[in-house]
């Protein structure tokens, strides 16, 4: 079975930048780990804003620019991109919540054969469990799992109500 790992906004604005929190920042060596004992295939995720922000839905509801493309916010976290470098991915800019491409790049890797799909990265209430649940709607027979050591809410309370949301949707909180 083909394995593909989902690395979300692990961006330096969301680990310790603009919008960045104690725990964000404390599961970069978990995220770390995980990416370089995985054996599969990886896409990582990048929130992308440009300049415009603030004229944005998002940007009127959350008033903090962030990960602005060209900024060094931008940015992969710096452990997380030196994890990277060992391993091939395949880099995703969104510039919502969740990624609408994310599936097909997904099902393009996968071809026909079986696979099975796990989640890290931030914010687990927002950007994680999008894109978990865009995956889930497009591949509903596929193993999906979120790493909940590898995840980190805006804050603890949100992160555990994101897990039980996935839980709820047949996705597995490991």
């Amino acid at each position: 079975m083909k394995k593909i790992l989902v690395v979300v906004d692990m961006q330096k604005d969301f680990v310790d930048g603009a919008l960045g929190s104690r725990e964000a920042a404390a599961i970069v060596p978990a995220v770390v780990r995980k990416i370089g004992g995985f054996d599969g295939e990886i896409f990582v995720t990048f929130d992308t804003h440009f300049e415009n922000y603030s004229d944005t839905a998002e940007g009127r509801k959350l008033p903090v620019p962030h990960c602005i493309k060209g900024t060094d916010g931008w940015e992969l976290n710096a452990e997380v991109k030196k994890a990277l470098e060992a391993k091939k991915f395949t880099p995703v800019e969104k510039n919502t919540f969740g990624s609408a491409d994310l599936p097909g790049l997904i099902g393009k890797t996968a071809g026909d054969g079986e696979f099975s799909i796990e989640l890290i990265g931030l914010c687990t209430d927002i950007c994680v469990v999008s894109n978990a649940l865009i995956i889930k709607a497009n591949f509903p027979e596929a193993p999906i799992a979120v790493d909940a050591a590898c995840c980190a809410g805006v804050t603890p309370q949100k992160h555990e109500a994101a897990l039980e949301t996935m839980r709820s949707c047949q996705i597995e909180v490991i």
